[in-house]
Parts: structure tokens; sequence; C-alpha cells
């Protein structure tokens, strides 16, 4: 159905636009609403800030891309590099304190919070940089303001291309921002703070459960050694039917020598196996921006689903293909394209449907334990599995039958329980995060929307509920 809007001459913005999708009802009723919340624009309390990289050639740094951010914690997996390789969008460094705000397709909300003090740290030039003034406005704030969905929907209509929407550092900087009063905004900042170190208690939470398994197995200090020289008998190679000689590492032999050696069965990961469903790719053209979300690999890790580069289908699709195809609370995932081997017990139902490049295991839970196995295929064990079978290379198809190859090693079922139990503690203050996150959200919006004393009774209302 056709949406009309009427907008005068004299309201066109300095005629810079002239498209009828620029002045669309919805957003010019949220700049309405943001006007009379008293909003003004990011420039007044934050600046750009461009810090130009130039490379080291013979010097490693960290780099952040807009693909490896996560949408929904804004977390971001920094890649190490060296100089000589950096690519030409590595412009940027940046410091802590820094909030990064994606210009490619804003809609999809890339916004990181540098919280760390750190040396080479380097962004894709496709993020603006921008830092607060001093005393005008936190940098927990800023970044939880331009997480919002709504800042999200302004900067998409900055967008001035199809094939690849973007905007400029100027759309960023004019984004209208409701600074609200210093108790509003401190008790935002708190919350971010406590979402951000339930994160990282997460993270060691997941450490300590993998020093764990790498101890009961012999294998906390094991360092792969990766030989420039080594022999294997001919009969291994035909055995094997492989002759690549990255196959014949000594650190995989090493590894399983080791687990042997501290009385630890390995078992073929078959074993285990009661069924296993393939995922499905649906084509390209049935892609959409909005709608239920299209599970690829890069939206799974070993912490579980995340929105980097998500893509989306339409309701229609995904009714003809959830009853095989949707993961279910307890379902065992399993990557076996692009980044094989990342394993996940998911922890409570979603809606999506997976792709053809991660597999639904049936585990047969009477033989162990699902979220145990899980954490031996994350760890070195099942990585160094992995990396032979690929020749040393990234392996980009994993097959089937090389996945029921892969050795897991056994321990008792009480240690398996302790693991599982970990592994849970590590998932709900990951959970708990998010949900603070939200929350911040919620309260922001209903700031502008009503008032701060109503934003900070919903904050005080999900406190008592215990989230």
């Amino acid at each position: 159905m056709a949406i009309f809007s009427v907008t005068k001459l004299s309201e066109l913005e300095g005629v810079k636009r002239l498209d009828a999708e620029y002045y669309r009802p919805e957003y010019l009723n949220l700049l309405d609403r943001l006007r009379k919340a008293g909003c003004i624009p990011t420039k007044h309390v934050a600046f750009s800030v461009k810090r130009r990289f130039k490379p080291n050639p013979e010097e490693y740094f960290d780099y952040i891309e807009i693909s490896k951010v996560d949408l929904s914690t804004g977390e971001y997996n920094a890649s190490k590099i060296i100089g000589k390789e950096a690519p030409d969008r590595a412009q940027w460094i940046v410091a802590k304190g820094d909030v990064l705000v994606s210009m490619v397709r804003p809609i999809r909300n890339a916004v990181v919070l540098i919280r760390e003090d750190k040396e080479n740290l380097v962004c894709s030039s496709g993020f603006a940089v921008i830092r607060p003034y001093p005393y005008k406005i936190q940098a927990n704030y800023l970044f939880l303001y331009f997480k919002t969905p709504f800042v999200a929907k302004l900067l998409d209509r900055y967008t001035t291309a199809t094939e690849y929407p973007a905007i400029n550092w100027n759309d960023v900087l004019n984004t209208p921002i409701y600074i609200g009063s210093e108790e509003f905004q401190e008790k935002i900042s708190l919350l971010i703070d406590e979402s951000f170190d339930l994160l990282e208690q997460s993270c060691t939470l997941y450490s300590q459960v993998e020093n764990l398994l790498l101890e009961e197995l012999g294998l906390k200090d094991f360092k792969p050694r990766y030989e420039k020289t080594y022999t294997a008998k001919l009969s291994d190679a035909f055995f094997a039917y492989r002759i690549d000689a990255e196959y014949f590492q000594p650190a995989y032999e090493e590894m399983i020598e080791k687990i042997r050696k501290n009385n630890v069965e390995l078992q073929p990961l078959r074993k285990f196996i009661l069924n296993i469903t393939k995922g499905i790719e649906p084509g390209r053209k049935n892609y959409r921006d909005k709608g239920k979300p299209f599970i690829r690999v890069s939206n799974l890790s070993i912490y579980g689903f995340t929105d980097r580069d998500q893509k989306y289908i339409s309701e229609e699709l995904y009714q003809q293909l959830r009853g095989t195809y949707e993961p279910k609370q307890g379902d065992f995932l399993l990557t076996k394209d692009a980044t094989p081997g990342i394993a996940y017990v998911v922890k409570e139902q979603i809606e999506g449907i997976i792709s053809s490049g991660i597999l639904k295991l049936q585990i047969d839970e009477n033989q162990i334990d699902k979220e145990y196995l899980a954490l031996c295929i994350n760890s070195i064990i099942g990585k160094i599995q992995i990396e032979r079978e690929g020749g040393g290379s990234v392996i980009v198809h994993w097959r089937p039958d090389q996945i029921k190859k892969l050795k897991i090693p056994i321990l008792s079922l009480s240690t398996q329980q302790k693991i599982a139990s970990l592994v849970q503690e590590s998932y709900e203050a990951r959970k708990k995060a998010k949900e603070l996150l939200e929350i911040a959200k919620k309260a922001v919006e209903i700031a502008i929307e009503e008032d701060e004393e109503k934003a900070l009774d919903y904050i005080f209302s999900q406190n008592k509920k215990g989230v």
C-alpha cells in the first residue's frame, strides 16, 4: 500500500535531499519527538578523531573490521596482522574511550566502545571514530545511545546508495542525541559498566573451564610443535590416503600421546552421534533486509548466536523450513564450512533457520555430556585434528566422514558434569549482560518518549525482577 506524506518546501533541510524516502512520515515523526525531548547534534558533545595509521612493515597490529563486530553487544574480534599485509582500509588508530560507529550499512548497528588501553589497535575506515568532550557526556552513554534502534534508523535514513549503503562522518556528528540529566546519564553508564563486566566474566569462566579440561587431559602447558623436517612411514600414508607433509606433522600425534599417557580413553565422535541433519541454503535471491534470521557460520560462535552480518529470510519461507532447519533448545550445532569446528549446544529456543554450513547432531546423552563434547571440539583438541584434516591450511569443507573420525577424550561423568555446569555459568553471565544492554536502550527510549522519571522507574522495576 502506498504511503503519502506532504512536506513543506521550507522544511526540506536546505534541499539536500529531494527523494521521497528521505521524508517518510516515520522519519519525520521520530525527528519531531527528538526535538521535543531537547536533543542536540552529537557534535556538541563529541568530536571526530582521525589518528592516521602508518603501518610498520615488520610490526604486528590488531585490526578491527566491521564484519567482526557482535551487533548485539558491541564486542569485536581483532585480527592480528603484520604491517606489510595491512589492508587499505586499516586507517585509524583507536584508543580507550573512543566510540566506533559503522558508516557502512548503518542499519546493522555495528557500534564499538574501546575499553582497553592497547597499542597498535587499528580500525577500518568504514568506522567513524568519535570521542566525548570531557564533562559533557560519558563514553558509555555515547556508545549506548548509538546502539539504540531509532539511531540506527536515523543513520540508515542518511545512506546515499542502494548496493553499498553508506553515510559520512558529518551524518554521525549531526545525529540528534538525548543528553539527559547527570543522574540519568550516570544510571545508564552504570548499567553499561555492569553489562561489560558480565561479558568479561563470561569469557573468563569459559577460559577457566577450558583450562580445567586441558589439566584433566595432561595438556595444560601443551604447545604444538610444528617441525620443518620430519619423517613418516609410507604405510601410514597409504593407510590415511594422504601424501601431503602437513598431515604427518608431529604435533598431532604428540597431543594424542600425551592424552593417552594420562590414562584417558579416546573415542571417535561417531560413537556418540545418533543422527545428522544438514542445514539448507535458500539462495541469495531469498535474502531480505528484515524477517527471520538465516543463521550462517558467521552467526555462530562458541558463546552462542551473534548478529554479525546477519541475513534474513521471509516469514513465508521461514514457516516452510522451520520444522526441519530451526534449531531447538538442546540441539547440538557444529559448523562444517568456512570456519569448521565451532560447536554449540542451543541454550534457549530461538527463531531462525540454519545454513548448509551448519550441522545439527543428535547426541546420545547416555554416552556423553553435550556441553563437555562441545568444549572438547572447540578446544585445542578439536582444532589440531581439524587443522590436520585441512592439510595445514584453512579447511573450507569438513566432510561428514572426517567429522565422525574426530577423536574425543572421555573423562569421568562427574568431571563432564562439572565442566557442563561452568559452561552454563558462562552462558548465564552473557545472557544477563545482553539483558542489561536492552534495559539501558529501552530506558533511553522511555526518557525521550515520556520522561526520565518513568525511565528510572522502568530500570528500578527491572532490577526488582532480578534482571
